[in-house]
């Protein structure tokens, strides 16, 4: 069963065969709607096999107009009890292999990054520190106005096309969560902590970030831009920066909460290769 929805899916949108996930415009984005898809697959396998089942029974085994009384009473079946247990949890836990599988490829940061970007959650905008270049830039809070022209007013995270970029993540105020829909992945910005992950861009464009975690009244308006570009485009944005005077590092002083110990500070962090 699980090969014949595949084999329906292949014929389907490009939409469906994705299962609905945004493009991916990372390295590991394929990886996640691998998993997502063949997820739902044996979900709807299952899901097939329980609904067949039930109509089934339902058919064979209704009341007919000259039956009397209850049909015979079972107080349990032992096999189909154990079968239906086992079954289960050999499911559940080949779904969880998988995810584990991918979660440690995916937050894997072992790997020398190209470039190193600290992004800072603050209610309720984004700074961000080019870490390699030595400059910054800061946002301010989205005005949701409901008039075209908005997104050209939020913050935007520069980034060099076919390059691993590692993201060290951390939070100024209360726990944020930074996600790019067409990168399929998030995580945490927990305050006095330091998070990191690295994501491979493969193609220029330009991608909607935001905040995925509740993070006070202004949540909704924690909106960012991502313009993944030519490494000449990303090279005279630095420049930009620098032109503008936005040198350095925005440190932890501006944040609520230090740095808990024993927590990387980004400040220390060395220009990784790849960079200026």
């Amino acid at each position: 069963m699980a090969a014949l929805a595949a084999l329906t899916l292949s014929g389907c949108s490009e939409a469906l065969q994705r299962g609905y996930l945004p493009e991916g415009a990372s390295a590991g984005a394929d990886r996640v709607t691998n998993l997502w898809v063949a997820s739902w697959i044996a979900a709807l396998a299952v899901g097939i096999l329980v609904w067949g089942l039930t109509i089934w029974c339902i058919v064979r085994y209704r009341r007919k107009k000259d039956d009397v009384g209850l049909p015979p009473q079972l107080r349990y079946n032992v096999p189909i009890e154990i079968l239906y247990t086992i079954i289960p949890v050999m499911m559940v836990g080949v779904l969880f292999f998988f995810t584990a599988r991918d979660e440690a490829v995916l937050l894997d940061t072992s790997a020398k990054p190209d470039y190193t970007i600290n992004v800072v959650g603050k209610q309720w905008s984004w700074d961000f520190n080019y870490v390699d270049d030595k400059v910054w830039d800061s946002g301010i809070q989205a005005d949701l106005t409901g008039k075209p022209g908005v997104e050209q007013t939020l913050p935007t995270l520069y980034l060099p096309e076919n390059s691993r970029v590692e993201f060290v993540l951390t939070a100024r105020d209360v726990i944020h969560s930074f996600w790019v829909p067409a990168f399929q992945q998030k995580l945490d910005m927990v305050p006095g902590k330091v998070n990191k992950l690295q994501i491979e861009t493969r193609q220029q464009g330009t991608f909607q970030g935001k905040c995925a975690e509740l993070c006070g009244a202004y949540h909704a308006t924690m909106l960012f831009n991502v313009k993944v570009v030519s490494k000449e485009e990303f090279d005279q944005h630095m420049a930009d920066l620098k032109a503008r005077g936005q040198t350095g590092l925005l440190d932890n002083s501006l944040s609520r909460a230090h740095l808990e110990k024993g927590q990387p500070s980004y400040q220390q962090y060395q220009p990784q290769g790849g960079g200026n």
